[in-house]
């Protein structure tokens, strides 16, 4: 689920370089926390937060075969 955020991200962004995932288990739910550039985060988080709404949506579509929830935070 890392790379996944990481590769989504890193090809929406202008410094790619400066774009971590870090990630966090707990009972049932992974946390994943996006970081970027603050020049960048409107480019994640998109109009009205659809972009950040598909990043999640197909995040969970691949999290649903391991029967855990995934929440993606975008954080500054």
């Amino acid at each position: 689920m890392k790379r996944l955020v990481e590769v989504i991200a890193k090809s929406l962004v202008d410094y790619p370089d400066e774009v971590t995932v870090t990630e966090t288990e707990k009972e049932k739910a992974i946390v994943l926390e996006l970081h970027v550039a603050q020049s960048d985060m409107g480019k994640v988080i998109g109009k009205q937060g659809r972009i950040a709404k598909a990043i999640r949506a197909v995040v969970k579509a691949a999290a649903s075969k391991e029967d855990k929830k995934v929440i993606v935070e975008i954080v500054q």
